[in-house]
């Protein structure tokens, strides 16, 4: 043991040496045991964070909170439909696109990086990170050899790689390892594709060692390891899980490619908190026996906007909440938890005698807003653009729409009341019969059908307002178009005959809505207020006296609450606000009447 305790703080030692000098050119490669920074033996200390997912003017705070806990390396996603929301048009150089500031700061601040681009990536992303236009081609298939995400996919490939190039260790930067796909044997099992991927990296420069990341069971090693690569657990905790790895392929280095000391969030469930002990245990095992590790994530950051995906699960759709806190060390405002000194504590008890770890920075600061009225400012039914008409709905892909919300509105001709079932709803549906609410419709409950009553209307007019929650982003029900992907029904009659009216809810949509109050009394209301600062900082809109719905500051999107929670405080980081007059925006499927709003101090 004492050796195993040496050799673990002479690699500490070699980190607190080698990460300083991040500026210098130097080398890395894989041996079969271990992996090799200049030649020598060298830890990896991971700690996971996502640009999308943390306001750029707080990039460098967040890398040095995980130095200060003892990480020598940060590990990151890109996500390919965040840098092209629409086919062809990339953005790697605006706010939080910009992955090559990302990456300089990381060095600037003496730490590697291990790049995770996908192209799939998982993490509760919505669509796992591949973008909503591939579904408008109604048979593609994703992940595999199909050649039109092929071509998707080398387009995005190309322009990726000329950012993170001149970024490779091999090039005097800090990228040392770059990952193929994400967690492939638990999808599929295209060799073809997986060397495919590994081709068009090469193609295209990228000549530093690679890396897969898979659950460490057998079939899931087999299915997705790539020939040459190193092989990450998901996670490694445990001498079983790097036998396994060994198994698999004896001629190169395996590592815990993610360690998790939290764990994802959905609505209607408790928030989750796993706790300190199961990932101190684990990280102590990977110190004792000097593995390297990424611990997935440090810090999680915010799903602004409509980026929350989902599972699978439950009765078919578990949409992730708005909060990517995810209980990690780090939490979603910056700040560190009981166990982020836990794991700081640990980490630091193997540091040669007389070294220590960085001070933690300090705290970004935050303020309350006292509580304050909106007003009733507009309705969704007085901004309908121009319908589509469609003999049935088809999903929003079709009618090329990426996100947000849909009416679908038809008369009703034969059947007038009755059973109404939506037979594929993706995801949450309000239901109007002459202009009245009658119900809504949750695909995460199962539900698809709700009575609709005896009207007295001779020509009744059915209007199905439809929110798009996040996209699937794991497993076999990948492919999740959104809106209505199927017939509508009543009493077993298919309507037909439907206009449909796109409301993508973009942030210039609701900066240029006007007042209006023509349909006040109608749920799907906008409210809106303005409030003063004399100091801005960080905060938490309280929005525990709303149903369901999204909030826009100064024209930022905050992302979604819901009713059912756990979450009820929307993180708005202090960028986004200014001293002065700032503007809020609320949109609820459901309220009628407004509803006072704070800011608070935390997410709970």
């Amino acid at each position: 043991m004492k050796k195993v305790i040496l050799s673990g703080m002479l690699a500490l030692s070699c980190w607190m040496g080698q990460a300083v000098q991040a500026q210098s050119k130097h080398s890395f490669a894989l041996s079969k045991t271990d992996f090799m920074l200049d030649g020598k033996p060298f830890q990896i200390i991971s700690g996971e964070m996502h640009p999308a997912r943390i306001p750029h003017e707080y990039w460098r705070h967040r890398i040095q909170m995980a130095k200060a806990m003892g990480c020598n390396t940060i590990a990151a996603y890109v996500f390919w439909n965040y840098h092209e929301p629409v086919k062809g048009q990339f953005d790697f150089s605006t706010g939080n696109h910009n992955i090559a500031e990302f990456i300089k700061i990381a060095q600037e601040e003496g730490m590697w990086v291990l790049l995770r681009p996908g192209p799939y990536v998982c993490a509760e992303w919505e669509f796992g990170g591949l973008p909503p236009y591939l579904l408008q081609t109604p048979d593609i298939k994703v992940r595999c050899m199909d050649p039109r995400y092929i071509a998707a996919v080398t387009t995005y490939v190309n322009h990726l790689a000329a950012e993170i190039k001149p970024l490779l260790v091999t090039n005097g930067g800090p990228i040392v390892m770059v990952q193929i796909e994400n967690e492939y044997g638990s999808y599929g099992n295209d060799k073809e594709y997986l060397n495919t991927l590994k081709e068009m990296w090469v193609k295209n420069g990228i000549n530093v060692p690679f890396y897969t990341a898979d659950g460490a069971t057998a079939y899931m090693l087999e299915a997705g390891g790539v020939e040459g690569a190193a092989i990450g657990l998901d996670s490694g905790g445990s001498e079983a899980d790097f036998a396994a790895a060994k198994k698999q392929n004896p001629d190169v280095p395996a590592f815990s490619s993610e360690s998790y000391p939290g764990w994802l969030t959905h609505w209607g469930e408790q928030w989750q908190r796993p706790g300190i002990d199961g990932i101190a245990k684990e990280v102590k095992f990977l110190m004792d026996t000097r593995r390297s590790f990424n611990l997935y994530v440090i810090h999680g950051g915010t799903n602004f906007g409509y980026t929350a995906g989902a599972n699978s699960g439950g009765k078919g759709y578990e949409p992730d909440v708005t909060s990517y806190d995810y209980d990690a060390p780090i939490n979603e405002q910056g700040n560190a938890t009981p166990k982020y000194e836990a794991l700081r504590k640990l980490i630091g008890s193997y540091l040669p005698k007389g070294k220590k770890l960085p001070a933690i920075p300090k705290p970004v600061p935050a303020i309350t807003i006292p509580e304050f009225n909106l007003s009733p400012f507009t309705s969704v039914w007085d901004h309908l653009p121009q319908p589509v008409k469609s003999p049935q709905p088809k999903p929003f892909e079709a009618y090329g729409q990426d996100y947000g919300f849909m009416v679908y509105k038809t008369t009703l001709i034969g059947h007038k009341s009755g059973r109404l079932t939506i037979k594929d709803l993706h995801d949450y549906a309000t239901v109007f019969l002459n202009g009245k609410y009658i119900g809504k419709i949750d695909r995460r409950l199962g539900e698809r059908t709700i009575d609709l009553p005896v009207s007295d209307v001779k020509n009744p007019v059915l209007e199905i307002l439809v929110e798009g929650m996040g996209r699937i982003n794991f497993a076999d029900a990948l492919i999740d178009r959104k809106g209505i992907t199927d017939r509508v029904v009543l009493n077993g009659m298919t309507l037909m005959n439907w206009e449909v009216y796109g409301l993508p809810m973009t942030e210039k949509f609701v900066q240029e809505l006007s007042a209006s109050s023509n349909n006040a009394t109608k749920p799907g209301q906008f409210f809106k207020a303005t409030f003063n600062l004399d100091k801005t900082g960080d905060t938490y809109i309280d929005m525990s006296g709303y149903k369901k719905g999204i909030v826009w500051v100064n024209g930022h999107n905050l992302g979604r609450y819901w009713e059912i929670g756990p979450q009820k405080n929307l993180y708005c980081p202090a960028p986004w606000l200014k001293k002065g007059a700032n503007e809020i925006v609320v949109f609820d499927l459901l309220q009628e009447a407004p509803a006072p709003v704070k800011g608070v101090l935390s997410l709970l």
